[in-house]
């Protein structure tokens, strides 16, 4: 077998091992069950006092979601602030500038909304104060915000009737000490001890193999990064991000930050199904996502390791694939893998340049994040799933003719208008954006703006409109990465994108925890043998259908345009 695909498998076949137990461990930390980090009780409960919270009293869906967003909306002024004016602040040995308003709002909503786009290099853009006050701490506390929100629903479907879906305050203190905490001291650890810096030294003189001194950025970097994988971040200490060579030495950490992207949101579906005690429901929801995974991973690994055609053209032998953009570390097969990963999960960390990725695998990782189900971040993964599983269980209930039903909650209009509304808005945003943005270079908007639209793009056509519809994509799927032969850090891409994450990240948020409190309130409806059963692989498949049909109505001839125009003028 071969040795890069060996890799690969023994790489989620770890993630399985890891995340299976994690799965239950969640569910018990929720359930209020002991578990061995009950040593930590005492500093939550400190916590709790300090901030005046009791933890035990319980919110409906609507005092959850208030708090959600009143937090959100604090930690959004906090890091504006700390942004513009980083440079009069400590911790800044490179002496590094502050971050321009337009720049600094988009970073600060970026990060806070779990997606770490980056209009900026991580080490000239930040200082090491702002890389750890501004960034780790929003990496924290966005990637516990979505799964706080998930456990509300969680209770919600557990219940037969109720109104009472826990405290958020706990559930986000709890994901922080008890879950993301521990795991990255794990992580942080391992990528320390094989080359990642952890201290705070400012730049190091070094001489290259090729006799050129370059100056080296350090810093406090190994507990950032390992957070930056767990919480399905992505945002990277370096510009370079896990391309790096001190954010991502060697092949044990390409393992590590690979296995850590992925642990949360599939123990997250594990989680699901311990919590509300139906497991089969759980590995249907596990089925229909890996299945979305290979369709879009195996055709990224045949596109990388099968070379460049025009480069063949030339004479040229392409034993290892398609190595621009490459590092030589990993290869173009584990590029692939982490290239699938990094956008099904919402983390948008890379270890090589996806403007570099063949049209094919371009492709597979814009589907990726347009259907941004498939695992998907900490928590808001099974968000969207949830939307489109309604959407399912009411085409389903309607071809049979009887009034659709949810885990013994009847499927209304109410819940159905909404549903329908969290699932349209994603392509709304995605496809208004790549139109503005094309209108904006087609017409020459003025350098006060957009400092000459024209400049933007680095590569003209097929390509060139991708790179712009992949910026979009990215921000409204909460994911980060980039075709970066854009020119994105100016007032047209830092406002235009910050619009984009703020709506994408919190109405598809709001939307499923307001549909599991209105489903939680009604009056339960025992099982019959009539009730449409949602843990059988029919109704799986329904619902990959149904997530296969939206994205390729919405999304298809946007991407006809795109990376399909490119494949066959390069095929």
């Amino acid at each position: 077998m071969n040795t890069e695909l060996s890799g690969i498998i023994a790489t989620y076949a770890i993630t399985l091992l890891v995340a299976i137990p994690l799965g239950r461990y969640i569910a018990k930390v929720f359930a209020g069950q002991r578990t061995l980090l009950e040593f930590m009780a005492p500093l939550e409960q400190g916590i709790y006092r300090f901030c005046g919270i009791d933890p035990k009293e319980e919110m409906n869906w609507k005092q959850h979601l208030k708090a959600l967003l009143t937090i959100n909306m604090l930690w959004f002024v906090y890091a504006f602030f700390l942004l513009i004016f980083q440079d009069r602040l400590p911790l800044n040995p490179d002496h590094n500038a502050a971050q321009t308003p337009d720049l600094a709002f988009n970073t600060a909503i970026s990060f806070l909304v779990n997606c770490n786009l980056q209009h900026y290099s991580g080490e000239s853009g930040l200082t090491y104060f702002t890389q750890l006050f501004v960034v780790t701490f929003l990496q924290f506390v966005s990637a516990a915000t979505g799964i706080a929100a998930l456990v509300a629903v969680f209770k919600a479907l557990r219940e037969k009737t109720t109104t009472q879906l826990g405290n958020f305050w706990d559930h986000l203190l709890k994901t922080t000490t008890r879950i993301l905490l521990p795991l990255c001291i794990v992580i942080a650890g391992i990528l320390a001890f094989r080359g990642t810096p952890a201290s705070f030294a400012g730049k190091d003189t070094i001489v290259t193999v090729q006799g050129d001194t370059v100056q080296v950025s350090r810093g406090p970097a190994a507990g950032m990064i390992a957070i930056k994988h767990l919480g399905t971040n992505g945002g990277g200490w370096f510009g370079a991000n896990s391309i790096h060579p001190l954010e991502n030495p060697d092949y044990l950490t390409n393992m590590t930050e690979a296995i850590a992207q992925l642990i949360i949101p599939i123990a997250m579906v594990f989680a699901l199904g311990f919590f509300i005690r139906r497991r089969k429901f759980a590995y249907v929801i596990f089925g229909v996502m890996t299945v979305g995974m290979l369709a879009l991973m195996i055709p990224a690994i045949l596109s990388e390791t099968g070379g460049n055609p025009a480069i063949s053209q030339m004479g040229i032998t392409q034993a290892t694939g398609a190595m621009e953009g490459k590092e030589v570390r990993f290869g173009p097969m584990a590029t692939a893998y982490w290239s699938t990963i990094t956008t099904i999960v919402s983390t948008g960390s890379v270890n090589g340049f996806h403007d570099s990725t063949m049209p094919m695998t371009g492709m597979m990782e814009l589907i990726a994040m347009m259907a941004n189900c498939f695992y998907g971040g900490c928590g808001v993964g099974i968000l969207n799933y949830f939307v489109f599983i309604i959407i399912a269980v009411f085409i389903s209930g309607l071809m049979v003719g009887r009034t659709p039903e949810f885990l013994g909650h009847k499927v209304e209009a109410r819940e159905m208008k909404i549903a329908a509304i969290v699932a349209l808005l994603h392509p709304l945003l995605i496809l208004a954006g790549t139109a503005l943005s094309s209108y904006a270079i087609a017409h020459g908007w003025g350098a006060g703006w957009a400092t000459q639209p024209g400049a933007w793009l680095n590569n003209p056509g097929h390509h060139g409109f991708s790179e712009m519809m992949y910026e979009y994509t990215s921000a409204a799927a909460n994911n980060g990465s980039g075709f970066e032969g854009l020119t994105d850090n100016n007032i047209f891409w830092n406002v235009t994108t910050g619009f984009v994450l703020i709506l994408s990240r919190f109405l598809p948020i709001i939307g499923p925890v307001a549909i599991a409190g209105l489903l939680a309130s009604k009056q339960y409806v025992p099982e019959s043998a009539g009730t449409l059963r949602t843990d059988t692989a029919t109704f799986g498949i329904m619902t990959f259908a149904v997530i296969a049909i939206i994205a390729a109505l919405a999304f298809f001839p946007a991407l006809a345009l795109g990376p399909i125009a490119e494949y066959f003028s390069l095929y």
